[in-house]
């Protein structure tokens, strides 16, 4: 998406999410953003019935209007300037929690708004969105703060300005390291990185002094360096083959079929919600694959399967937190960062090493 500074993108709609949708033709998120495709001038709802074009001819606009003004026109067969009224009303909501600096507005005050009842307002929004209006007002939050504090700004100011009336709000579990930390960009801080071959390809793993920060695999060295150097732009990145050794033997011996348990300190930045999904991603059994729906019922969420889908999405730990075991409904493999032909490997590898153990089972 090309508006990666738009404040109306969240963690629930990002560009990840909206392609899923797409694929799927998921009717649940018409009306919540449009779908434009470069080669035929075009821009369609997420259901249109039409065949799917090429991932790179592909943008994403929050609104008709931002794609008309992108020169798109709207598609005949899906009509998405036939706005639909419940997505309608969603979008309204979002707009009024994105415009509340200071309290976030009660179920109540919401529904006044838009002239609904606080439980048809409950009951549509998770519908559509995949979480709750507080736990969207909760996600917006925590992008404001982290948007001001690598802005420049005071750690107390960004506080306040992202909407907590306290410091003791901001946790610093919501972002995995302290405030000052996050804001800098990793100025200050130790981070040491290897990068080794391994049988998907190069395996970087990076760590602070509080555990590993991050796991990649690419088929290019310097893509992955890149990639750590983009997260932590400030930190000093030091690469040393030594001081990780165990925990890089244990994610080698792991890609080589060890099925012994990846229990690693892990140093990663998360919502409550993120975590929630990763330590239900954790107690998947080797060898065994649970649904987004599955996992979305395991953490008592049941309608927030899109949402399970970011968290995997997010994950900076892959393999450690195996976000690889987890599939759509129809049992295809769904997304992976480090690529799909990496999450059938990983899935076909683990059955094979374990296939009379493996607890695969559906809710």
């Amino acid at each position: 998406m090309n508006h990666s500074d738009d404040h109306s993108q969240t963690l629930v709609l990002d560009e990840a999410v909206r392609w899923q949708a797409f694929e799927d033709r998921d009717r649940h998120f018409d009306g919540l953003f449009v779908v434009a495709v470069h080669s035929t001038g075009i821009y369609c709802r997420p259901s249109c019935p039409a065949r799917r074009p090429m991932r790179k001819n592909v943008e994403f606009f929050d609104t008709n209007a931002d794609a008309e003004r992108a020169g798109f026109r709207p598609c005949r067969r899906c009509r998405p300037d036939e706005v639909d009224s419940q997505a309608e009303m969603v979008r309204e909501v979002c707009a009024l929690i994105d415009a509340a600096t200071d309290a976030i507005p009660t179920l109540e005050e919401l529904g006044e708004q838009v002239a609904v009842s606080p439980a048809h307002l409950q009951r549509v929004f998770k519908r559509l969105m995949g979480v709750s209006p507080r736990q969207y007002a909760d996600a917006r939050r925590v992008e404001r703060f982290k948007t001001q504090l690598k802005s420049g700004d005071s750690v107390t100011r960004a506080i306040y300005g992202a909407g907590y009336n306290s410091s003791s709000r901001a946790h610093p579990g919501v972002l995995g390291m302290t405030p000052t930390d996050y804001q800098r960009g990793g100025q200050g801080m130790t981070i040491t990185y290897t990068i080794t071959p391994s049988t998907l390809g190069y395996l970087l793993v990076a760590a602070t002094d509080r555990g590993v920060c991050s796991v990649m695999l690419d088929d290019s060295p310097e893509v992955l360096e890149a990639e750590l150097a983009k997260e932590y732009p400030r930190a000093e990145l030091y690469r040393d083959g030594e001081s990780m050794h165990e925990w890089v033997d244990a994610l080698v011996q792991y890609l080589d079929g060890d099925p012994a348990p990846l229990d690693l300190p892990v140093d990663v930045q998360a919502t409550a919600f993120q975590r929630r999904v990763w330590d239900a991603l954790r107690e998947i059994p080797y060898g065994a694959t649970r649904t987004y729906a599955e996992v979305a019922e395991i953490i008592g969420s049941p309608k927030a399967v899109r949402a399970v889908g970011h968290a995997c999405a997010t994950n900076k730990v892959a393999l450690i937190i195996p976000c690889h075991r987890v599939l759509r409904t129809d049992g295809s493999l769904g997304g992976f960062r480090w690529g799909l032909d990496r999450k059938r490997a990983l899935i076909d590898q683990e059955k094979a090493t374990v296939p009379e153990t493996a607890d695969d089972f559906s809710i």
